[in-house]
């Protein structure tokens, strides 16, 4: 009796392990390959990109492409409209969605879905059909508003300095994205007990969410933002075929005029400056969202 005793003892000592325990131990190759080829698929051409910028058939290697960033012609009146018109779309956009996403949560939330889908409609019109409408509206104005006082008005959005129809444009291109990451952010946050909290402490409507819901939804409106700052300054499209000549058709243009090694110069240092601000964006995201909403 006591050898089966013992017997028993040593089967349930020695009980097989789950099979998930065996499967957390293995390396997991699937992933760590996929991680490969995303990585090798990104910098592979980012390398190359480095690589034509340094190495000259006559002088080998050399810096002379990054040290002309500063002294090319045409590079900072491009980069100045594309900034200036990232700065009107991003505050446009936070004019026509930062309510719409407020009143939405707060009013009507069976509007929602309304509210969506037409923020969602421009990702379904490509880049040259809504180009090629832009074209069809500016030339019917041209041909049947000359002798109106519209017609100023519609040489006024053409103007070169500072294109007011390749705003409108961007606008339109940025809706889409940016309503998503606001209405993300409104999610994240807890907007009736926050607003009634502002309230109870004698906030109006207004101020409690000036000064309680906004002031939480920072990393969204930074997300926002950064969004479409690289929207446009990526965009080709419509500008080119408009006519305008921003950051992204400048580097095109110096490509095809001889100035190739420059042109990916400036384009390296735009993306290691736009990865930095994302990393830097991201750091301080994970340290807002480490601590809970406050009410001020």
């Amino acid at each position: 009796m006591a050898g089966l005793t013992t017997a028993l003892t040593n089967l349930s000592t020695q009980a097989p392990q789950p099979a998930s325990a065996g499967r957390r131990s293995r390396p997991r190759f699937g992933r760590a390959a996929v991680l490969l080829i995303a990585a090798l698929y990104f910098a592979v051409p980012i390398l190359g990109s480095v690589m034509f910028t340094v190495d000259d058939p006559v002088k080998g290697f050399t810096l002379s492409a990054y040290q002309q960033i500063f002294s090319v012609a045409g590079l900072w009146p491009a980069l100045q409209l594309s900034l200036e018109l990232a700065a009107a779309t991003i505050v446009l956009v936070y004019l026509l969605l930062i309510p719409a996403v407020i009143a939405v949560r707060l009013g009507s939330p069976r509007l929602r879905t309304v509210v969506e889908l037409t923020c969602t409609l421009p990702l379904v019109v490509p880049s040259i059909a809504l180009v090629a409408g832009i074209t069809t509206v500016l030339k019917w104005g041209t041909d049947h508003l000359q002798s109106t006082p519209f017609f100023q008005t519609l040489l006024a959005i053409q103007n070169p300095t500072f294109p007011v129809i390749l705003l409108l444009a961007y606008v339109v291109m940025a809706v889409p994205l940016a309503y998503r990451t606001l209405d993300a952010g409104m999610r994240a946050l807890d907007v009736r007990t926050l607003l009634e909290a502002a309230q109870n402490n004698g906030a109006g409507r207004t101020r409690a969410i000036v000064t309680v819901i906004l002031p939480n939804l920072r990393g969204a409106l930074l997300n926002t933002a950064l969004l479409t700052l690289a929207l446009v300054l990526g965009e080709f499209t419509v500008s080119s075929i408009l006519g305008y000549t921003p950051f992204a058709v400048w580097i095109v243009n110096g490509n095809s005029s001889g100035q190739g090694p420059v042109t990916v110069a400036v384009s390296i240092v735009s993306l290691v400056l736009t990865w930095a601000l994302l990393l830097t964006l991201s750091a301080t995201s994970s340290r807002r969202n480490s601590s809970t909403p406050t009410v001020q």
